[in-house]
């Protein structure tokens, strides 16, 4: 199991028992845990926050390290630490997606949704848009949570070449 996939599954279930909290008819309980959560993520956004400005004027490779690994890159994400811009985030989430080839077209920030352009393999135009639309919002679920959609346009891999040659002898 991947950690992006381990880390949506974990939110899931802090979500789901929050709402059996508030579905038990004990509002005090419900009040209480979710303080508790709240009370948690300040206390592991402040020690991520501190790992990072530890790490700050050590060499970048370390940092590279930590912004490399799913699991940190996702924390620092869901603190608001994570140091790379949203662009930046997105192409990175995008380049980790390997059996498609994804290239950014725009982004509405209104309606978070991201437009890419997916490259079918040798013009196949085999429907790799919903595979493609599907490996993006899975890369993305971690990284840009600014991205609440995303739009797959397909293209051709290359347009297709036409040889031209002289007419065979004796054609007029």
């Amino acid at each position: 199991m991947s950690a992006v996939s381990s880390t949506e599954q974990t939110g899931r279930r802090v979500e789901e028992v929050l709402d059996r909290l508030a579905g038990s008819g004990d509002p005090a309980a419900a009040a209480a845990a979710e303080e508790l959560v709240r009370s948690l993520m300040d206390f592991y956004g402040a020690g991520l926050a501190r790992i990072l400005n530890l790490l700050s004027g050590a060499p970048g490779e370390a940092a590279a390290r930590l912004l490399g690994d799913d699991l940190v890159a996702s924390l620092l994400v869901l603190h608001d630490l994570h140091p790379e811009d949203r662009d930046t985030r997105i192409a990175r989430a995008l380049d980790g997606v390997r059996e498609h080839t994804l290239e950014v077209v725009g982004f509405d920030e209104d309606s978070g949704t991201l437009t890419v352009r997916a490259r079918e393999a040798d013009g196949c135009g085999c429907g790799s848009g919903t595979g493609a639309r599907e490996a993006a919002a899975t890369a993305l679920a971690c990284f840009a949570p600014e991205v609440r959609a995303v739009d797959v346009q397909t293209t051709p891999a290359g347009p297709t070449l036409l040889q031209i040659g002289t007419a065979p002898t004796g054609a007029r």
